[in-house]
């Protein structure tokens, strides 16, 4: 099975979420595909995926332009019944997770993956605790890709 983590990340720190999580899925046997939101320009970038992980950091309690933009283009891939994670660094407030696995969950009818909506702060990112988070987020994922 195959997942596709598409991210945005200004200082590396959900950059850095998104390839644990990637790690998490590839021990269970799944391949991990990472592109930045900015990468993707259309809906058809983003097909043939079992499952997809969309993550962004919370700016001023928001998720960022480019976020919002890639949420309206992936509206159009139709990922109804898919598997979906959200997951987002944040400072003091984790908005952007919840609002793109609300997104995924209620707008696209997606199965999400609730661990939390998975979200860490920036500066826990780094840190085993972090990185074992991301890796269980991941492997929870994978394990319900089967």
């Amino acid at each position: 099975m195959k997942a596709l983590i598409a991210y945005v990340s200004r200082t590396g720190n959900t950059q850095t979420m998104a390839e644990y999580i990637a790690e998490g899925l590839r021990m269970t046997g799944n391949q991990a595909d990472l592109k930045k939101v900015a990468e993707i320009k259309k809906p058809q970038d983003i097909q043939g995926y079992d499952a997809y992980i969309f993550g962004c950091p919370t700016y001023h309690r928001d998720m960022t332009q480019s976020m919002k933009q890639f949420l309206f283009l992936a509206k159009e891939a139709g990922l109804e019944g898919k598997i979906g994670g959200a997951f987002g660094s944040y400072t003091h407030s984790g908005d952007a997770a919840q609002i793109i696995f609300d997104t995924m969950e209620n707008v696209y009818g997606m199965n999400m993956t609730d661990l939390g909506h998975f979200l860490i702060t920036e500066k826990v990112v780094g840190t085993e605790e972090g990185t074992k988070a991301c890796q269980d987020y991941g492997r929870a994922i994978g394990e319900k890709l089967g």
